[in-house]
This record gives C-alpha cells, sequence and structure tokens, in this order.
C-alpha cells in the first residue's frame, strides 16, 4: 500500500494526514484531524454528496456507526478523494470546512455497552505473580478462551475529563480512599454494525462490526480490586471510572499496522477461528510528562477478532456503540509493562522521577497521558492521538 499525499499544506510526519482520517466531535460537530486543524465533515461533505453529508450533520458519531462498513467506507473514499485530488471544488469544499481547534473534544459516540478483556499474556503473568504468589501465574481458563469482565457504560469518559479518586473497602474493616491508583493502558475496539441476539459474530466477520480504534486508559483501584477479586473478578475497582481518546480511528487506516499474531497453544476453539491480525501499534505512557513505558500491542495474545467472537459466542447481542477493550497492554522488557502494578513489582519497587520523587502508585494531582502511533503506507505513520487524565482527591 503506498502513502497518499494531500494538495492541502500539513505539517511535516503529521499522524493525521490523509492516510488517518479519524472521527471526532468537537462543539457538537463531527470533525476529522488534518495536521493542526480540524475539518467539519459535513461541511465538507455537502459540496460533493449530499446524502453522506446529511449521515454526520449530527452532534455525535452514533449514524455513522450504525450505516454499516459500505457507508464507513464511502465516506472515508470520498473525503481521500476530496483531500488528495486538487480540483477547484475540492478545494472549495475543503477550505470552507476547516477550523482551529477550538473547544475540548466530546465523547465522541454513546457507548451502549462496555467490556474488558486481559489479553496480555505478559501482563497477566506478572499480575498473577504478585497477586497469587503461591498459586499457578495463569487462571486456568486464561489460554483457552479470552477472559474478560463487564464495565460500566456510564463511565467512560472522553479524554481529559478529571479522575477522582475513587473509595472503596480496603480490606476487612476499611473503607476509604484508594491508596493504590493506577493506570491500564489499553486498545479499545468500537462496534458499529449490531448483531442479533442469540446468533454468536464469527471471528472471520470482526471486520464487518467494528469499526474503529481508541486508546483506553481502565483506571484502577489495587487495593480495592484485591479485596473484591476472589472469586468473581473486578467490580468497584475498575468501575469508577474509563478514559478513552477523543479521536476513532477507523480499522481501513489501520490496515499497514494488521501483522500476525503470536502463536496459540493450545489451538484455540473452533469459535475463535480464524484468529486474524494483530495490531502493531506502539504505546506511549507518561506520568507527569516523563516516558515511563512504550507497551506494544502486537504482543497481544489475544486478537480482537478472537475478543468480539467470544464476547457474542454466547449469543450475546452487540450494540452500536458498543466498546470492548484488549486489557493492559504489556511485552517482555521491563520498559514495556502497561501498568504501574508491573513497573513497581506491586509497589516494592517505585519509580525514579526526574523530580526527585517516587512512585509507586498515582499521587493526588499526577497525570497521566497514553498515545499511540501504528505504521502507515512506505513507511509513514498512523496518529491515534492521546487518552489523559489528572488525579484529583477523593471527595
Amino acid at each position: 500500500m503506498s502513502a497518499v499525499s494531500s494538495w492541502l499544506p500539513l505539517p511535516a510526519n503529521t499522524g493525521f494526514g490523509p492516510d488517518a482520517l479519524p472521527y471526532g466531535v468537537v462543539g457538537s460537530r463531527v470533525v476529522v484531524p488534518l495536521g493542526d486543524q480540524l475539518l467539519d465533515l459535513a461541511t465538507a461533505l455537502a459540496r460533493v454528496d449530499g446524502t453522506l453529508a446529511r449521515l454526520v450533520d449530527r452532534p455525535t458519531l452514533d449514524p455513522l456507526l450504525a450505516a454499516g462498513r459500505p457507508t464507513w467506507d464511502a465516506v472515508r473514499t470520498t473525503l481521500r478523494r476530496m483531500l488528495t485530488v486538487d480540483t477547484p471544488e475540492h478545494r472549495r469544499a475543503v477550505e470552507a470546512a476547516l477550523r482551529d481547534p477550538g473547544p475540548s473534544p466530546q465523547l465522541p459516540f454513546t457507548v451502549a455497552d462496555y467490556a474488558d478483556f486481559y489479553s496480555s499474556q505478559q501482563h497477566a503473568t506478572n499480575v498473577g505473580r504478585i497477586f497469587r504468589p503461591d498459586a499457578p501465574a495463569l487462571p486456568p481458563a486464561w489460554k483457552h478462551v479470552p477472559i474478560g469482565y463487564h464495565g460500566r457504560s456510564g463511565t467512560v469518559v472522553v479524554s481529559g475529563t478529571p479522575v477522582r479518586r475513587p473509595r472503596g473497602v480496603l480490606g476487612p474493616g476499611r473503607y476509604g480512599p484508594s491508596e493504590r491508583l493506577d493506570v491500564e493502558a489499553e486498545v479499545g475496539f468500537v462496534v458499529g454494525t449490531p448483531s442479533r441476539l442469540g446468533e454468536p459474530v464469527p471471528a472471520a466477520d470482526w471486520r464487518e462490526h467494528v469499526f474503529g480504534v481508541v486508546l483506553l486508559n481502565d483506571w484502577s483501584a489495587r487495593d480495592i480490586q484485591s479485596f473484591e477479586s476472589r472469586p468473581l473478578g473486578p467490580f468497584l475497582g475498575k468501575s469508577f471510572l474509563t478514559s478513552v481518546s477523543p479521536w476513532v480511528v477507523p480499522l481501513a487506516a489501520l490496515e499497514p499496522a494488521f501483522v500476525d499474531p503470536p502463536a496459540q497453544d493450545p489451538r484455540p476453539l473452533d469459535h475463535l477461528q480464524p484468529a486474524g491480525p494483530a495490531l502493531d501499534l506502539t504505546l506511549e505512557v507518561r506520568l507527569n510528562g516523563q516516558l515511563i513505558s512504550r507497551p506494544p500491542a502486537a504482543a497481544l495474545y489475544w486478537t480482537p477478532a478472537q475478543q468480539l467472537a467470544h464476547l457474542t459466542g454466547n449469543g450475546a447481542s452487540l450494540r452500536t456503540g458498543d466498546l470492548y477493550a484488549s486489557g493492559t497492554v504489556s511485552g517482555d522488557a521491563p520498559d514495556q509493562l502497561g501498568c504501574l502494578l508491573e513497573l513497581t513489582r506491586g509497589g516494592q519497587d517505585p519509580l525514579r522521577l526526574r523530580d526527585g520523587t517516587a512512585r509507586a502508585y498515582l499521587s493526588d494531582g499526577d497525570t497521566i497521558d497514553i498515545t499511540a502511533t501504528a505504521p502507515g503506507p512506505s513507511g509513514t505513520l498512523i496518529g491515534l492521538g492521546a487518552v489523559s487524565g489528572m488525579v484529583m482527591p477523593a471527595e
């Protein structure tokens, strides 16, 4: 696949060029970031395709998500043509729709259901050794199914929303603010096309249902989590807040990042075949501006297709706006771990920051930024933006 160039002047090495074209919502308008500017999508499309323009002339991506893959492809193809084929009509349409960033981005779609998986073998192994040192690191089912849990769609928020330190039960007879607040660097998948109740979605069909990708931080209170999790898994230790990046990157933009996933042994069950691709995304996690980790999404054991197939394997239906996440992304190297629980070995080896302070877990006032890029055509980069949040004291 070859990269395409635009007649529109764009900053060098921007991750938001004509090969990317993610979607978001700013000022109650559907927009596409182009370099350092935003393109009002409905305004641009109105001059070339009124039907597509009306579809996105809304304060949310919901109608576009529900329209299905042929329409997703039509919008992307039309927009790429407008940006790469230099005609007076295209110039008038695009230039009339460009604007400066302006207000903060909004949550770009209505989150229907939210499920979080546990797809990194490295993360699951490290956490198992910390939480259950006298037991096998991986749960018995881990290599047979993509393990996950259901979160709260109502506490999924857009990047930049403050993170209020949660309160919960920290142990027998102890209730109070979490003392072990953590970050989890993840990749989220946004469902567009729904499915019927009672009909599992085959793994091979995942691209007919998944519209695109966001970055995700599933903030975690490790003390609340460790006390409550046996035997049913996370509950209040996770459900207080989940942050997502403002830009939904279409799967079509990430095709150059499709790679073979890690070998799976034992062979996955039939409903988890074919595995489909992994995504070669490099995440970066910064604490108060300091780079602390670069987790590789290509290392995830369970793929997006397998996660979706298992999510619906019992006949559970998909809805437009469903969000499912990879779970914490971690690699083999010490600087590839996607949460403080792993980076500090359960708080035993705090991180040393440039300002001379140390962190076992997050302090009030700390800011976490997670960014990511993907390889694009001909050596270019596709940007996924950032998901950020500042920790505020408990109320």
